[in-house]
């Protein structure tokens, strides 16, 4: 099975997970660090990937600012989607050299994470024809938006488990217009426990990627990548006075 370090960074501002996920993958490209799955709650964000239509952001600079929601172009595929308190967003930090080089594969098989977990709550969840996310009932429950770089990937998912759905009413989800937004609490007519959806997502990701995950807390994490970014200063250094 191939190792996997999982984190709950806790709810996070968007631009420090991001930062968080660049400095991982520098690292895991070169094989500086095992793969990683980090688990987080944003704070209210919008954000549009590289296929984007700003037009599809409805709400005005007043607006955002008044709900303390921030906007961010990224370099993910895809639309603009929401993040925010009670959503929980999955970045997987993967080197596919070790799984398969199909990035269409990877998408179905987040997909199928997803679904797998669903199922656990007793929530029947399925694909959309030439759609990429998860849905039920024609409603959208899970959008997904990565990146693969020299075969690493980041950026990830989000599944709407407690989220404020009305906060995708200024937005045109993914750039959908005919499709609706779902969560897992509309469905069940109940608030899910967080952690328990998290490590329900944790087990169904080892299942269908075949990992052997072990948790580590965001500190013992940052102190890792402090760490492993320091050896590896140290050692381009050495490098650089070896060829003087």
């Amino acid at each position: 099975m191939i190792p996997l370090l999982v984190s709950d960074i806790k709810r996070t501002k968007y631009a420090d997970a991001w930062l968080l996920q660049q400095g991982i993958l520098a690292l895991r490209q070169s094989a500086a660090v095992e793969d990683v799955l980090l688990l987080t709650e944003h704070e209210h964000v919008y954000t549009l990937g590289k296929g984007s239509d700003d037009n599809h952001l409805l709400a005005s600079e007043e607006e955002l600012k008044a709900g303390g929601t921030d906007v961010f172009h990224v370099d993910r595929g895809g639309d603009v989607t929401y993040h925010g308190p009670g959503q929980i967003v999955v970045y997987p930090i993967l080197d596919l050299n070790n799984y398969f080089l199909d990035v269409h594969r990877y998408l179905r098989s987040i997909e199928e994470v997803i679904i797998q977990t669903l199922v656990k709550f007793g929530i029947s969840a399925g694909r959309e024809k030439e759609m990429t996310g998860v849905w039920v009932q024609g409603e959208k429950i899970a959008a997904i938006g990565v990146k693969v770089s020299r075969w690493v990937t980041m950026h990830g998912f989000a599944l709407n488990v407690n989220t404020d759905l009305e906060k995708f009413n200024r937005i045109i989800p993914c750039g959908i217009f005919h499709k609706g937004v779902t969560s897992m609490q509309k469905i069940l007519g109940q608030v899910l426990p967080f952690q328990s959806v998290q490590e329900a997502l944790v087990y169904s990701f080892a299942n269908v990627f075949g990992n052997q995950p072990r948790w580590i807390d965001k500190e013992a994490l940052n102190a890792m990548i402090q760490n492993l970014n320091t050896e590896e200063k140290e050692k381009e250094l050495s490098q650089n006075l070896a060829t003087q």
